[in-house]
């Protein structure tokens, strides 16, 4: 559902007071541009050139007919690939605001030179574009890596949905359209295909967009991130940065798929869900949402491993040279390799 702001002062769109919405949009706007600068200056570097780790890289490939950027993705496979490789589908995080595909090529190398094709996507973003476009054009990105994955020798029978943060989020809207029978068009269209991800990978994943209280009243949340968790809801949800979302009442439907972990707990699925490895930090207020999931996946008799890591902060796993972070990415290959069954490249 999309909520459209209003010009009447309702508890939707009454304004945020002045410096808590001054400080909202200055800690998120810090954030992404310590994320943007960080990952530009880091693709320039030698170490960063795909080639170096035996992957070559298609760009800015159309998923969609839109002609904008955020409908293309980025193919990164393994140079000399011979017969069919399974497949990673990666959604970048960002708090549905902020990044891009361009901003992630470390997880799409990482994927890729263990002997994956990866298929990095871009998705609309929030404010401009709230629920459900993000969630939208995922699903419209799974389906058409499903249509056009043997061109790149990836096999469509072999696919993981793979995501961080937002991503995270998104990577488990395409897993329960999969698996779930849902009203919306889009999702409905996933459903259809019958094909189901053999494996979802949502790590450190804000799963849960409304209530984002719920973090400062469980003291998870502190004066820096629960900023930018309102602001996860603000604009995705809202499509208002400025907000007050203590006065935003929870409709009677709940908010769909934009809560994709309420989805899950809400009922059994129609198919069987994927296998699920869900990493976090504990050190992230984000945690108790990887906890929920895990214990969900396995009550809907799927295997689900949600491994926590001590002292370590959101998307910490972004950060590979950190030894925590080698640690996540070996168990994160280890548990591809089991259920993908993929030729493990050094």
């Amino acid at each position: 559902m999309t909520v459209e702001p209003s010009t009447e002062p309702t508890a939707l769109t009454r304004p945020l007071a002045f410096w808590p919405r001054v400080a909202r949009r200055a800690i998120t706007g810090l954030v992404g541009a310590l994320f943007e600068t960080s990952a530009k200056l880091g693709a320039r570097l030698p170490l960063a050139r795909p080639a170096r780790y035996g992957v070559m890289v298609d760009k800015d490939i159309a998923y969609g007919n839109s002609g904008e950027a955020a409908h293309l993705l980025d193919v990164y496979r393994p140079t000399g690939l011979e017969g069919s490789a399974p497949v990673v589908i990666y959604i970048h995080g960002g708090g549905f605001r902020i990044l891009s595909k361009d901003t992630h090529w470390v997880m799409a190398i990482e994927f890729a030179r263990r002997g994956y094709v990866v298929f990095s996507i871009n998705y609309r973003l929030a404010p401009a574009h709230p629920y459900p476009a993000a969630a939208e054009d995922a699903c419209d990105a799974y389906r058409w890596v499903v249509a056009h994955a043997a061109e790149y020798g990836g096999d469509p029978g072999r696919i993981a949905v793979a995501g961080e943060s937002a991503g995270a989020n998104l990577s488990t809207v395409v897993a329960a359209a999969a698996c779930y029978r849902r009203p919306e068009p889009w999702a409905r269209a996933v459903f259809e295909t019958g094909v189901v991800p053999k494996v979802v990978i949502p790590a450190n994943g804000i799963l849960q967009v409304s209530d984002p209280r719920r973090f400062e009243r469980d003291r998870s949340s502190n004066r820096l991130s629960q900023p930018i968790i309102d602001s996860c809801f603000a604009n995705y949800v809202c499509g208002h940065h400025g907000v007050d979302v203590t006065a935003i009442p929870m409709p009677a439907d709940g908010y769909g798929l934009a809560d994709p972990l309420c989805v899950l707990e809400a009922h059994p699925p129609d198919r069987p869900l994927p296998a699920f490895y869900i990493s976090c930090g504990t050190a992230d207020p984000l945690m108790d949402d990887t906890r929920r999931l895990g214990e969900v996946v396995r009550k809907h008799g799927s295997t689900a491993v949600d491994a926590y890591f001590e002292k370590m902060g959101h998307s910490f796993h972004a950060w590979v040279i950190r030894p925590e972070a080698k640690r996540c990415w070996e168990e994160t290959h280890a548990f591809l390799a089991q259920h993908l069954a993929a030729e493990q490249h050094a």
